[in-house]
């Protein structure tokens, strides 16, 4: 036995080691996304009645399929303005993932050619990537669903 204590004891450390990190990059992914679509979204409101501005991109460019333009236009940018305020302070995590993921499918979807042609996709992944995370492994200890699971979770659960 003592052997398997050896050998186990480097593990044991490394695997406290990540358990630790894991609320901290939970809160980087977060944030990371949060800023790209937060920016984003201030790119579109700010450019919204520009005669190439917003409006103009998502008539003549994206294709976005199901929607009018201009409704596209709206839902794309309040949902990048609002979801990732959410997704920073760890509220709702998982389903404003879940939101924030749709909406950067549908943007590789509708401007792909584009995105595609200038080397913008691998971006998308990766973004995609971390909402993954977040959305599997929830917001972590830095979080308002962590903290309202502390305090209001049934007991039984």
């Amino acid at each position: 036995m003592p052997l398997i204590n050896t050998l186990s004891a480097p593990v044991s450390g490394l695997n406290s080691l990540l358990e630790k990190l894991q609320s901290p990059l939970l809160l980087l992914f977060r944030l990371w996304v949060a800023k790209v679509f937060f920016m984003s979204g201030l790119q579109k409101l700010n450019t919204w009645g520009d005669e190439y501005g917003v409006l103009y991109l998502f008539k003549e460019e994206y294709n976005v399929p199901f929607l009018n333009y201009e409704v596209a236009a709206f839902l794309a940018t309040a949902g990048e303005l609002i979801l990732p305020v959410f997704l920073v302070i760890g509220f709702g995590t998982r389903y404003f993932g879940i939101a924030l993921s749709i909406l950067n499918v549908v943007a590789v979807v509708a401007y792909y050619d584009t995105l595609a042609r200038v080397g913008q996709v691998t971006p998308h992944i990766f973004w995609g990537a971390m909402l993954l995370t977040n959305i599997v492994y929830g917001a972590g200890f830095f979080s308002v669903d962590h903290w309202l699971k502390k305090n209001y979770a049934d007991e039984n659960n």
